[in-house]
């Protein structure tokens, strides 16, 4: 959507939800959005409580919905203190949405060319790469729906015209005037002065970021062919064998494309160059890289990408279902030096020789549970049957 002058194709006969802040960019899509789809409607509103304004705000946005006759949800976010309070109010803000949005439906935020004109500019002092200088998507999966912001190529100065010609009310947020974030310094002090000799700027920059977008599509593009040409990835492992016979930059292109879809925080260059290195490390180090809560280690001639607080989803085991009702029924690990005797075999054997030829990486090795009755190991996750165990 363009302009406010007809509907949005995109949205006709979705079940939409709105990001309701009350700010004048979510009022006047509140406002056009029940002008044009008022029965397939519904608003959800985030209250961080970091303003002494916010419980107004609140009930402002709820007033605002039920004279629209609209349906409204507030969600209240507590925030840790932390060095950057504005991203994670976003975080947390994204998080609640995501867990509120129903099957099929859009979620629909209502930032603007001018929006992303500024996230350019951020990613771009960042040293962000060709993905975080694509900014902000018109359309992306989210949750069990997608997030869609109708607003992406509309001028700041045309909601504000829209506003005023319906004589809408809305709220001002007292920390936008606070330019101890970064955001609102590039808003208020940076671009104003960029703009007395870039005319347009906002225009050229939200074009450059659509430039971008298209760009990070071409080297997606080229990870999914690159994948699948040279049999690189096997149940989210990549195989270190096939990506090392790549070009440096196209290894990097796979990597990056498999984190996104693993939804990892993006590793930095130094990083980057770390998991580069895992490709040739050798095979008895056990090498790994980390950052933030994200590991990536080796294993035989695969890596395999970990996020830490996650936690590992385990299939239901057959032994497990057998054994746990009967009587001194126990779970165990694995001890040092344990030797097990395996159905099939004469003799017993060192467990972790066991282990090591069922290509179980080793960090894997003792959460396993092993499942014993009286004393006796009966048998093991992963591995099967035992015959004996000392």
């Amino acid at each position: 959507m363009d302009s406010f002058k007809s509907k949005d194709a995109f949205l006709e006969g979705k079940k939409i939800v709105l990001a309701l802040s009350g700010g004048i960019d979510s009022i006047v899509l509140l406002h056009y959005l029940h002008a044009h789809y008022p029965n397939n409607l519904r608003a959800v509103h985030c209250n961080h409580h970091l303003s002494k304004h916010c419980t107004e705000w609140a009930t402002f946005c709820q007033t605002q919905c039920q004279t629209l006759n609209i349906p409204y949800t507030n969600i209240d976010l507590y925030l840790e203190k932390c060095s950057n309070i504005e991203e994670n109010a976003r975080k947390k803000r994204y998080h609640a949405l995501s867990c509120n949005l129903q099957e099929n439906e859009i979620l629909c935020t209502a930032h603007h060319q001018n929006d992303q004109a500024e996230t350019l500019l951020l990613q771009l002092f960042r040293g962000s790469g060709v993905a975080g200088l694509a900014s902000m998507p018109t359309l992306k999966p989210f949750g069990k729906g997608q997030h869609y912001r109708p607003l992406l190529n509309t001028g700041k100065s045309t909601i504000l015209k829209y506003a005023q010609n319906n004589r809408l009310s809305w709220i001002e947020d007292d920390s936008n005037t606070d330019t101890r974030f970064r955001r609102n310094f590039l808003r208020l002090d940076i671009i104003p002065k960029l703009e007395t000799t870039y005319k347009n700027l906002t225009h050229l920059l939200a074009r450059s970021a659509k430039h971008q977008s298209e760009a990070l599509q071409l080297t997606q593009d080229l990870a999914k062919i690159d994948m699948a040409t040279h049999q690189i990835i096997n149940n989210n492992r990549l195989n270190t064998a096939h990506l090392i016979k790549l070009n440096p930059y196209r290894i990097k292109n796979i990597i990056r494309y498999h984190l996104i879809g693993l939804k990892f925080l993006p590793p930095s260059d130094k990083v980057m160059q770390q998991i580069l290195e895992l490709l040739s490390a050798k095979q008895d180090t056990n090498p790994m890289v980390s950052w933030g809560n994200f590991v990536v280690r080796r294993y035989r001639n695969e890596l395999y990408f970990i996020n830490t607080q996650v936690p590992t989803q385990s299939s239901d085991c057959p032994y497990f279902a057998e054994f746990k009702d009967a009587d001194s029924f126990s779970i165990r690990y694995r001890n040092a030096g344990q030797h097990i005797k395996l159905p099939n075999k004469t003799h017993t054997q060192s467990l972790k020789k066991v282990l090591q030829e069922a290509g179980i990486p080793p960090w894997e090795r003792n959460t396993l549970k092993m499942y014993y009755i009286a004393d006796e190991l009966r048998a093991m996750e992963r591995i099967g049957y035992m015959a004996h165990a000392e």
